[in-house]
């Protein structure tokens, strides 16, 4: 398996959580959007993880939204109890390790509180990105909550 720097570090750190089962695959095609992603595995657009970087005051925030959905910021504000605006690819990278199209939910610079969508519990397998523009895992909805200790909301676009 011969993954490139970014996508052996998810992996690294997958295995170092418990979660060697877990395994990072690099396609020959760009997985950069979730419909990109979704075409790429075979699978439903909503089963694709987006790792979103958002700032406030009190520091960053993760979110993992539902490829088929779109997140509504006041939600998302509601959720965090206070403003945010979306980080710049440069803070996103400064912050995770990893640049935008790439971003996996775990093994970040900074460790980030973090806040699901909860349309993703509603399947057996999700697909997340593993650090590369190209670089996806699968994994069951309850072990990306296990692996990210994020709280479960609703937080799309109505």
């Amino acid at each position: 398996m011969n993954l490139s720097p970014s996508a052996k570090k998810v992996q690294r750190f997958l295995e170092e959580r418990g979660f060697g089962h877990l395994r990072v695959v690099e396609l020959p095609t760009s997985t950069r959007t979730a419909q990109e992603a979704a075409e790429a595995v075979g699978a439903e657009v909503g089963q694709i993880v987006k790792s979103l970087v958002f700032l406030g005051e009190n520091g960053a925030y993760l979110f993992l939204i539902s490829g088929k959905n779109r997140l509504d910021p006041f939600k998302a504000q509601r959720a965090t109890g206070e403003a945010l605006r979306r980080a710049t690819p440069e803070e996103v990278r400064a912050l995770t390790g990893y640049a935008i199209g790439g971003v996996p939910p775990v093994g970040h610079e900074t460790p980030l509180p973090a806040f699901l969508d909860q349309d993703l519990l509603a399947y057996p397998l999700v697909w997340a990105a593993g650090g590369t523009p190209k670089a996806l895992f699968s994994l069951t909805p309850e072990e990306l909550l296990a692996l990210t200790g994020a709280q479960v909301a609703d937080l799309k676009e109505a």
